[in-house]
C-alpha cells in the first residue's frame, strides 16, 4: 500500500510542480506529511525526513523540467546563472534550519507561507513595476516559446540577495525554490510567465541540490521512500511540462494561486484541529 502512495505522490506533485513552475516541494511535503504523521501508514516520516526527501525528488523534478522547458526556449539561461549565486548557498544554510521544526510548528510556519505567496499572486496586477527594475541599464530582449520579445533586466545584487533569501526557504521547508522563484520573477522581476516558470525549474534542480547535500549531511533523507518517488517524479515533470503547453499565462498563475491557498489552509487547520 505505501508503495503505491509514494507512486502517485510522485506523479501528481511533479506533474503540478512542472506544469506551474513550483517545482513539487509544496506538494510532496504536505503529503509525506498527511500519510506518514497523519494516517501512519508512511511509518519513518518526520517533519524533517519529509523536508530532506522531498529536496532529492526536487532534483529530478528540476533536472526533467529544467531540460523540457530549455527545448522549448523558456529557461533564461542568462539570469538564471546569476540567480544560482544566491539561491544555492540560501538553501545550503537553509537546511540546516529546518532541524529546529517540530510537526506543529511546521504545519503552522509552512501554512501560513503558502497563503502569503497565494496572496501575492492575488494581488500583483495591483502592483506597480519597482522604478529601479525599469531603468534602461538593465533591459534586454528576452523571446518567448511563441516568439513574442519581452523586454525586463534587474541589477545583479538585487537577483543575487533576493534569491538567496529564496534559498533559505528552499532548504527550510524542502520545496526547491520555484514556489518562491515564480512569484519573485512575476512580481518583482516583471517576467513574463512562460519564461519565469522554465527558468525557475532550473532554479529547483540546483536549490534542490544543494539543500539535499544539506540534508543528508544529517541524516534526514529515506532513501527507500526515494526509490519509489523519483521514477514516478521524473515521469510527472514530463506530463506536466507538456500540459504547460496547452495554457496561457494568465490561467498558469490562477492554478499555482489556487493551489499554494488550499494547501496553505489545510496545513493550518491541521494544526488548530
Amino acid at each position: 500500500m505505501e508503495f503505491i502512495i509514494l507512486i502517485l505522490i510522485g506523479l501528481a506533485a511533479s506533474a503540478l510542480g512542472a506544469l506551474v513552475g513550483i517545482g513539487g516541494g509544496v506538494i510532496i511535503v504536505p503529503l509525506l506529511i498527511f500519510f506518514g504523521i497523519n494516517m501512519g501508514i508512511l511509518d519513518r516520516i518526520t517533519p524533517q525526513s519529509a523536508v530532506g526527501t522531498s529536496s532529492i525528488i526536487l532534483i529530478v523534478i528540476g533536472l526533467s523540467a529544467m531540460i523540457s522547458y530549455g527545448r522549448s526556449n523558456q529557461v533564461d539561461w542568462k539570469n538564471g546563472r546569476l540567480f544560482l549565486l544566491g539561491i544555492m548557498p540560501g538553501a545550503f544554510i537553509g537546511s540546516y534550519a529546518s532541524r529546529l521544526f517540530t510537526i506543529d510548528s511546521f504545519n503552522l510556519y509552512f501554512g501560513i507561507f503558502l497563503i502569503f505567496l497565494s496572496t501575492l499572486l492575488i494581488v500583483r496586477d495591483r502592483i506597480k513595476p519597482i522604478s529601479i527594475f525599469q531603468d534602461e541599464r538593465y533591459m534586454e530582449p528576452h523571446v518567448d516559446n511563441m516568439g513574442e520579445v519581452h523586454h525586463y533586466g534587474f541589477p545583479a545584487y538585487i537577483a543575487i540577495i533576493s534569491t538567496f533569501v529564496v534559498g533559505f526557504f528552499t532548504g527550510l521547508f524542502g520545496i526547491g525554490g520555484g514556489a518562491l522563484m515564480t512569484p519573485l520573477m512575476l512580481l518583482v522581476f516583471r517576467m513574463p510567465a512562460t519564461i519565469a516558470i522554465g527558468t525557475s525549474m532550473m532554479m529547483v534542480f540546483f536549490s534542490g541540490s544543494a539543500a539535499a547535500a544539506g540534508h543528508i549531511m544529517q541524516g534526514n533523507v529515506d532513501f527507500w521512500y526515494a526509490v519509489f518517488i523519483v521514477p514516478a517524479a521524473f515521469i510527472g515533470a514530463k506530463i506536466g511540462v507538456m500540459a504547460n503547453h496547452r495554457f496561457n499565462s494568465d490561467s498558469l498563475v490562477v492554478v499555482l494561486r489556487t493551489v499554494l491557498l488550499l494547501l496553505g489552509v489545510y496545513m493550518i487547520l491541521q494544526t488548530i484541529i
